[in-house]
């Protein structure tokens, strides 16, 4: 359930065209915009034969009826069969349409053209004529009574020249109505070859769209990624400076936007100058900040060398009088007791202030194998006599477990964690010291089953002079450098420490590199991290 709630409140990531990268959208948008032009640019040229065509059509319709030579059906309009022979004419009287004679087709009349007469009862007679000029019975192809219904519905009588699709084996029509002579007739040429124009023209035109926005896309994306080569080394030199260690320490900003890449006239310029001015003040910034550091420091370990001298002296000068012949008095002897154990107490804050200034100032420490379970051993047989109050505990393994730095400091970091648990717990509390490994490092756990640590203590609990709350009984003072000088002997030997604490179970964990390269995992660990030995 906690991993379903994780997943749910970790922000999705956008995957619409928001969340694209810079060159993908550019290139998208230009594709998308000549597309669109595309489709303009086709559609008007479509729309312009369209209106060609059909122009040239209706001058076509209009000739033919011109040329064809209508006349009165045979019978006078009666509902008698028609021959089967209908016969054209071209002299200049109005011939008859539907008649037995023998005559030719006019010159000009298409083929596949309809020619249609209303008769009196409302029906029409006539079909499709095929193109020979001499017509025998079979050129005449006969409508059916669907078709030549939809010829009725579809055809204005206002003259209006329509397409009308008869539906079947025949093509669509270009059909308009004329009255001659008192007669109807209906007209109409086949819009076969121009619809077939339209169609080869529209897939020619899509085809060589379709080819362009290909080429334009491919062409457009290694254009706008050469375009974009500044924009990406000004994201690489941020990259590498956002990786840069700026906490702590001299840091050296030398990373800056090549001076090609700054040329204020474009926009990546722009971004590159100001990404470089900002590096400065933040170069300067860091610079300043190191100085400052650095009196400090200097200052801290020239005041505490300083110190150790007449401390030295006043914790002699102490013992000098309590062995002194003459008898002092109880209340000068117990004053000189507390000089003396002030003075000791001063002497250890002094001597943990230098070594902190001596580890900041990055001092070389020695490089000597280190065997951690001996080391742990010792640690705790001290602790142990510190404080036999406390239960002591030792959780080691078969093998000894060995790493490169020095050993005193090592021994101090675990004597300081030692001391940390005794002074932070009541007595009879359980104090353990587990020594193990992991891929790559040493490990060193402390546990106790004292009170804990307050929650907002933990995130500082490794600064200096940090002190733990007051529900950690202790049964003496600390300085509160106790855990600072851990911290920093640890990371001296590019280690980490981490601590883990609730009620009843506090851990802190050392891990140690055991050998090159130094990858170390990150040191927030549980207790169960070390098996315990067998």
């Amino acid at each position: 359930m906690s991993s379903a709630a994780s997943t749910s409140s970790r922000p999705s990531r956008r995957r619409g065209p928001a969340g694209w990268p810079l060159r993908t959208r550019i290139v998208a948008i230009m594709i998308a915009l000549l597309s669109v032009l595309g489709l303009v640019v086709g559609g008007t040229a479509e729309l312009y034969l369209y209106n060609s065509l059909h122009a040239t059509i209706d001058d076509e319709l209009d000739e033919a009826s011109k040329r064809l030579g209508l006349g009165p059906p045979p019978g006078g309009g009666s509902d008698k069969a028609p021959s089967s022979r209908p016969n054209f004419t071209t002299s200049q009287q109005q011939p008859d349409l539907f008649d037995d004679s023998s005559s030719t087709l006019p010159r000009g009349v298409p083929e596949n053209a309809i020619v249609l007469m209303e008769k009196t009862d409302g029906s029409l007679y006539g079909g499709v004529f095929g193109i020979s000029e001499s017509f025998t019975g079979d050129t005449l192809k006969e409508l059916d009574d669907e078709q030549k219904a939809t010829v009725l519905d579809e055809v204005p009588a206002d003259g209006t020249k329509v397409d009308v699709s008869l539906g079947g084996d025949l093509p669509e029509y270009r059909m308009v109505k004329e009255v001659k002579g008192g007669k109807v007739y209906y007209v109409g040429i086949s819009l076969a070859e121009t619809n077939s124009t339209l169609l080869k023209v529209a897939g020619f035109t899509g085809c060589v769209i379709l080819g362009s926005l290909l080429i334009a896309g491919w062409g457009g994306a290694l254009i706008v990624r050469r375009t974009l080569k500044p924009l990406d080394r000004v994201a690489a030199t941020a990259t590498r400076v956002s990786e840069l260690k700026l906490d702590a320490g001299e840091v050296r900003l030398a990373q800056r936007v090549p001076e090609s890449d700054t040329d204020p006239r474009t926009e990546v310029g722009q971004v590159g100058a100001a990404l470089n001015r900002m590096l400065d003040h933040v170069g300067n910034a860091l610079e300043a900040r190191h100085a400052s550091e650095m009196q400090v420091r200097q200052f801290v370990a020239d005041a505490s060398h300083e110190l150790r001298t007449p401390l030295a002296a006043i914790r002699g000068y102490a013992e000098l009088s309590r062995r002194s012949r003459q008898v002092v008095p109880d209340e000068i002897a117990h004053v000189l007791n507390r000089v003396e154990s002030e003075a000791k107490r001063m002497t250890a804050l002094v001597e943990d202030l230098l070594l902190l200034a001596r580890l900041d100032a990055g001092r070389p420490l020695a490089q000597d194998p280190v065997d951690l379970t001996m080391l742990a051993v010792d640690a705790t047989s001290d602790a142990h006599a510190a404080g036999p109050g406390h239960y002591w505990q030792l959780d080691l393994p078969d093998e000894p477990v060995t790493v490169v730095g020095d050993g005193a400091r090592l021994h101090q970091v675990v004597a300081n964690l030692l001391a940390n648990a005794r002074t932070h717990t009541p007595e009879g509390s359980t104090v353990t010291v587990k020594v193990g490994s992991v891929r790559n490092a040493a490990v060193i756990q402390v546990i106790d089953n004292g009170p804990g640590i307050q929650p907002d203590v933990v995130p500082r609990i490794f600064e200096r002079f940090a002190r733990g709350d007051s529900s950690r009984s202790r049964a003496a003072g600390s300085t509160g450098l106790g855990l600072s000088i851990v911290h920093a002997v640890v990371t001296s030997h590019r280690g980490k420490v981490g601590v883990q604490s609730r009620p009843g179970q506090t851990v802190f964990t050392v891990m140690l590199p055991l050998g090159p390269p130094p990858v170390v995992p990150t040191a927030e660990q549980r207790p169960e991290m070390l098996q315990p030995a067998r």
